[in-house]
């Protein structure tokens, strides 16, 4: 009898879902997917979207995998369709094209929709005012960007900056807006944020803190919009970025247990049986993740648990980790930030160069590392997301790590010490056995590499870390035998076959 699983969702967590399952389940007759999303398009990767915007790649560069891939793998992909009501009791979703499509097990993965603040003379059908989510927001964007265009970014978080480094390399005079002291405060600590706005300055892009929105005012060539304080900003764009905000709708309306996502077990079930939630949507240990790698460690535990590959498979949670993708700003932030220099049951370790743009801050608990942010300081990136990562100790002179010094450290995260299952690129999930098992495949050079397991096509900081495991099998494997990596997993299924978009 063939197992039909319904994805709601074409994002990357429901996308990622679908490869999973066929990874585990090649057979159609056994097992039938079929994905179901509102966006006019098959899944893409949003993390590109800031290089999109900035113009230095296209939507189609974007794609997770290229266009028949999803009909060869007997994926059935419904792109544009938008489910409109979910019948847990009948197992069936409604669809806006007519269609009722029957489920064994429905997943959830919604995503999240864009935070729109209350504005006093908004349109939400004004083209000048777009929200920054989509491959098509940044086409309006972009149409509605250019030289001399003056834009006004609301929100200083990640997005919020990766689009003002886009229009900033697009020639917009670009202000930003945030409602805090500093930018990504809940990714810096003040020191790193004080610096994070001093270096956006410096490459043009006016910060404007401790400020809200309140009202839009004028049209044509006259439009402003008014701040809390009374400023007045001139703004030909105005681009939402103010955060997101699960999308729960149909989860609420079938009555599945909401809370500020869909509430999931460590299972990642829902309050309904066969109802699964992963990615934006999904609430995990009162935990609302709005990044990538938890929605793609997600899918794999739900499709181990849909497909038996491992019924009693779990999800833990994901250790906080993010990286700003901005042209000129090399930002990673991990873990606890905010512990004080000074904190008994830490050991906080910090240096600062702040005419420079550099900030490093350790926080260590024993000796692991459980925090740390890294602004300007590209070569110890590397490192410190390793022992992060891996839970491995650090060296005696901790303060190695923050100059580049770290000596044995980088022995434990060279390429012959990593275990197989070390993340080498958290954007994608790729380990060190996805590429040594791509090494043994033929692909033999860093383009090669991400070709076949989109390694560093994500952020790109993990480049060195793939040069460095590519010139370490070239070494040790130079014809495909033994890489002597003991923990190396291998994998045949049909994602690692085909090579990534």
């Amino acid at each position: 009898m063939t197992r039909r699983v319904v994805i709601v969702g074409n994002g990357m967590a429901g996308a990622r879902l679908a490869e999973e399952l066929r990874r585990r389940e090649p057979s159609r007759g056994r097992l039938a997917v079929t994905v179901v999303g509102a966006e006019p398009r098959a899944a893409y990767n949003r993390i590109l979207l800031s290089n999109v915007l900035a113009g230095s790649i296209t939507a189609r560069d974007t794609r997770l995998r290229p266009d028949d891939w999803w009909s060869r793998n007997h994926v059935d992909v419904r792109t544009g369709v938008r489910v409109t009501g979910v019948d847990t009791a009948g197992r069936v979703v409604h669809c806006d094209d007519g269609t009722v499509l029957g489920w064994d097990d429905l997943v959830l993965a919604t995503g999240s929709t864009p935070f729109v603040p209350q504005i006093d003379g908004a349109d939400p059908d004004d083209p000048r005012t777009v929200a920054f989510r989509t491959v098509d927001d940044c086409d309006r964007i972009a149409a509605a960007a250019g030289p001399g265009c003056r834009a006004v970014v609301l929100g200083g978080g990640l997005l919020g900056l990766e689009a003002a480094r886009g229009l900033l390399l697009r020639g917009a005079d670009v202000t930003v807006v945030h409602p805090k002291a500093v930018p990504m405060e809940r990714q810096l600590d003040d020191g790193a944020g004080r610096i994070l706005t001093r270096t956006l300055t410096g490459l043009g892009v006016r910060m404007l803190l401790e400020r809200r929105a309140v009202a839009v005012r004028g049209g044509g060539s006259g439009r402003s919009l008014v701040l809390g304080d009374g400023t007045v900003l001139p703004a030909d764009l105005v681009v939402l970025a103010a955060g997101i905000r699960p999308d729960t709708t149909l989860a609420r309306a079938a009555g599945i247990g909401v809370d500020h996502g869909i509430v999931v077990d460590d299972a990642l079930r829902t309050s309904i049986p066969h109802v699964w939630a992963i990615g934006e949507c999904a609430q995990h240990r009162g935990e609302v993740y709005g990044l990538v790698q938890p929605g793609w460690e997600q899918a794999a535990v739900v499709a181990d648990r849909i497909t038996g590959t491992d019924p009693d498979a779990d999800y833990p949670g994901t250790p906080a980790l993010t990286r700003l993708k901005a042209h000129d700003i090399d930002l990673a932030s991990m873990g606890e930030v905010d512990a004080d220099l000074h904190d008994p049951d830490r050991d906080v370790l910090v240096v600062a160069d702040p005419a420079r743009g550099r900030y490093g801050k350790l926080v260590v608990a024993g000796d692991r590392i459980v925090g740390a942010v890294l602004l300007g300081c590209p070569d110890t990136v590397g490192v410190v997301t390793q022992l992060f990562d891996a839970g491995l100790p650090v060296p005696r002179d901790r303060m190695t790590l923050l100059t580049g010094r770290a000596g044995a450290a980088t022995d434990a995260v060279s390429p012959a010490g990593m275990p197989g299952s070390a993340v080498i690129c958290r954007c994608n999930s790729v380990t060190k056995s996805d590429l040594t098992t791509a090494w043994r495949a033929g692909a033999r050079t860093v383009a090669a590499l991400a070709s076949a397991t989109r390694a560093t096509t994500g952020c790109g900081g993990c480049g060195s870390a793939v040069d460095g495991i590519c010139g370490w099998l070239r070494t040790t494997d130079p014809h495909s035998g033994s890489t002597g990596d003991e923990n190396t997993e291998q994998d045949t299924g049909p994602e690692r076959k085909e090579g990534a978009a």
